[in-house]
């Protein structure tokens, strides 16, 4: 095959697949609170402002701020207290001049007041109060200990969001913070994406199913369900296709049949350059234009294949597990993430840490490397794992990934990097 196993670095291999991707996502109204982790597919407006009403940050006395200044422990002010604002409940009165209200957090507050004082700046004067009576009788005074500015311990309507604010944006994956604040718009339900089907196949003579009898020379399919869950974390659904034997007929009937029913296939083994890899050779039949790039530069993941067929992405992934959850992390995430629309997208998760011992890489070739978080009194470090990219529980051992860019000859013991945490 003419560029079989050409390398590439990995950004451009990647950007060869995202600029061929043209996919209409499929949209659904599902309620808000089943939303997390989908991803809008239109802004939400604010249908009212936030808050719809002047309040309260804190326990303590509604005032206009006026009132109260040149106010402190030495020569307090004195305000007539003429009610309480209840909980829940509108005000009817209006503050006049130095008069003021208790009031709680959250309270509305009364017309008139700009402000309130903190209960801890404040001094309740003895009430005339009737025996008998849980009533409190108004007006009596409260020693203001403390002056306040125009808007102080208070928040003003709209300081939150405004009516016809565009609040969450299309494109932005639902967190819990957004749940909140859908629901304290009464929004119950949101228009989100209807999360992309990806078919996973996996290939060869050697792989059985997890249930059966292992015998000698068989080993238990693992990327296909590996690679399950990284699409469910995603935010795509996967669909299992089995286990087909490294013959070209029958891997092309599987695909055939997998790129029919969904929006993208990942294929695991048959990628490398050996006579029984049929990968490349079947995705060229499955529609054009096929193979985009064969080979890209990086390790673990060598034998990666990236292609359209008739409007889906292909995708040929190494068979070592480590491999082929690496390359899907880098290379799988991002295609289910344009697939789903998403514009606002968060950073991975990420800590600093010292590396424990050098770390060789052949300059040209971008490098992961899994890694041991050790907590010290310093902050972390990052001891490497080392194992070959079949050995799965090298990843299951790990707290993340180091990066080793290409330009790079390694690492040296003692510098600091950021680790992708797993």
């Amino acid at each position: 095959m003419s560029g079989f196993l050409k390398l590439l670095p990995p950004t451009e291999a990647l950007n060869i697949l995202l600029d061929r991707i043209e996919y209409e996502p499929r949209v659904e109204l599902v309620e808000t609170i089943s939303a997390l982790g989908r991803v809008t597919s239109q802004p939400v407006i604010a249908p009212f402002s936030l808050p719809s009403f002047p309040r309260s940050t804190m326990d303590g006395y509604a005032v206009r701020a006026s009132d109260t200044f040149g106010a402190n422990e030495t020569t307090p002010t004195y305000l007539n207290v003429v009610g309480e604002v209840q909980m829940g409940e509108s005000t009817t009165f209006i503050l006049l001049e130095r008069e003021c209200a208790l009031i709680h957090t959250g309270g509305m507050l009364p017309g008139g007041a700009d402000a309130v004082v903190m209960v801890e700046n404040t001094q309740l004067m003895p009430l005339d109060a009737k025996k008998n009576s849980d009533s409190i009788n108004y007006p009596h005074e409260v020693e203001i200990l403390h002056s306040v500015a125009i808007g102080e311990n208070i928040i003003e309507v709209g300081e939150d969001v405004s009516a016809g604010q565009e609040v969450i944006a299309r494109g932005t994956r639902i967190r819990p913070a957004e749940i909140g604040g859908l629901m304290t718009l009464g929004l119950s339900e949101v228009n989100v994406v209807v999360p992309p089907r990806l078919g996973i196949l996996s290939s060869g003579d050697e792989v059985i199913p997890p249930g059966v009898p292992l015998t000698l020379g068989k080993v238990f399919d693992s990327n296909s369900f590996s690679l399950s869950a990284l699409v469910e974390k995603v935010g795509g659904m996967a669909f299992l296709y089995g286990i087909v034997p490294d013959q070209e007929q029958a891997l092309f009937n599987a695909a055939a049949q997998a790129i029919e029913e969904c929006d993208l296939l990942v294929i695991t083994a048959g990628s490398s350059a050996s006579s029984r890899d049929l990968t490349a050779q079947v995705i060229n039949q499955l529609g054009p234009p096929g193979v985009l790039v064969h080979g890209v530069n990086i390790r673990p993941g060598k034998p990666t294949i990236l292609a359209i067929c008739n409007g889906k992405p292909v995708i040929g992934l190494p068979g070592n597990p480590v491999s082929a959850l690496v390359i899907a992390s880098l290379f799988v995430t991002p295609v289910i993430e344009k697939m789903l629309g998403i514009i606002r997208n968060y950073p991975k998760p990420r800590v600093s840490a010292r590396l424990s011992m050098n770390l060789p890489s052949q300059a040209g070739r971008e490098d992961w490397m899994a890694v041991r978080l050790v907590p010290t009194k310093d902050g972390y470090v990052a001891d490497p794992i080392f194992g070959k990219s079949n050995l799965i529980f090298t990843l299951v051992r790990a707290d993340g990934m180091v990066r080793i860019p290409s330009d790079a000859t390694g690492l040296s013991a003692g510098e600091s990097l950021e680790v992708v945490l797993l």
